[in-house]
């Protein structure tokens, strides 16, 4: 298993690759987000591309059918095809105007594809503020984070933590979000919470087990990971994370030389290169 191999497993978790995509460079794309919505679809067999025909033959005999709509555009946003799957939901939110649903599952499929602005104006369609969504709310923040807009993504997650308190998803959301602007303080504040909860998964873990590793306390981060990774490539993780933070050091005592320099930067930036 090579090097960077192995790091993306470490980091394949969804909040971790949006949100380091958002300011930190690399594909700006936003996979399945803690917290999902709008989405249940593919089912045959769990097979991505039988579920693409099968969704596809149901919406193509009837274009107008909000639920073959929704199940294909998850079908297509699943097996990569960004582009597409916010193409047919958009046609399908023409046909039925106001189907919140098919809005959160277009702005989704926007966020996907990049388009930001247009994702969280959607987002912001799919629900009221007499009936919020919770997990609408919190895309919403991951949206704001791509864009830099992290004092107001809290705010979201704030809002979507007063519906369900303690809901791991938004946590782990918020966490990174404080991640981003290098306050490891606070992003392992939140994450230790999500982390706490019988309802923390795999990607909550790992996000968790990358704050804590950020911050040098390498053996605590590779305990965190090996719930979920085999011990020896958890231990390959957190030793490429360890030999990637002595190189930036030394860099940065290089770079620190220079007048006009900053100290303390967080190599988050090279975490999350897509292969």
């Amino acid at each position: 298993m090579s090097k960077q191999s192995g790091l993306a497993r470490f980091l394949a978790s969804a909040a971790v690759t949006a949100l380091l995509a958002a300011g930190l460079g690399g594909c700006q794309t936003m996979s399945d987000v803690t917290g999902s919505i709008a989405s249940s679809a593919p089912s045959p067999d769990s097979d991505p591309q039988r579920a693409i025909e099968t969704y596809g033959e149901r919406y193509r005999a009837n274009p107008k059918d909000a639920d073959a709509a929704l199940a294909y555009g998850q079908a297509l946003r699943v097996n990569g095809q960004r582009a597409q799957a916010a193409a047919v939901l958009e046609q399908a939110c023409i046909s039925n105007p106001g189907n919140k649903p098919l809005l959160a599952g277009w702005g989704r499929a926007l966020a996907d594809n990049g388009n930001f602005q247009q994702a969280f104006d959607v987002l912001s369609r799919a629900h009221t503020p007499e009936n919020p969504d919770w997990r609408i709310l919190s895309v919403q923040g991951t949206v704001l984070d791509q864009m830099g807009r992290h004092d107001e993504a809290r705010r979201y997650y704030t809002s979507a933590l007063k519906i369900v308190p303690g809901e791991p998803s938004v946590l782990s959301n918020l966490g990174m979000s404080y991640m981003l602007t290098k306050d490891l303080p606070k992003a392992e504040e939140a994450l230790r919470q999500a982390y706490a909860s019988p309802q923390a998964n795999a990607k909550v873990r790992q996000n968790l087990g990358l704050v804590v590793g950020l911050q040098g306390r390498f053996a605590e981060a590779e305990q965190i990971v090996k719930a979920d990774l085999p011990p020896d490539e958890a231990t390959a993780n957190v030793a490429y994370l360890r030999e990637m933070l002595k190189g930036r050091d030394k860099d940065n005592n290089k770079d620190n030389s220079r007048p006009g320099r900053s100290t303390g930067n967080i190599p988050v930036a090279e975490l999350n290169r897509p292969d």
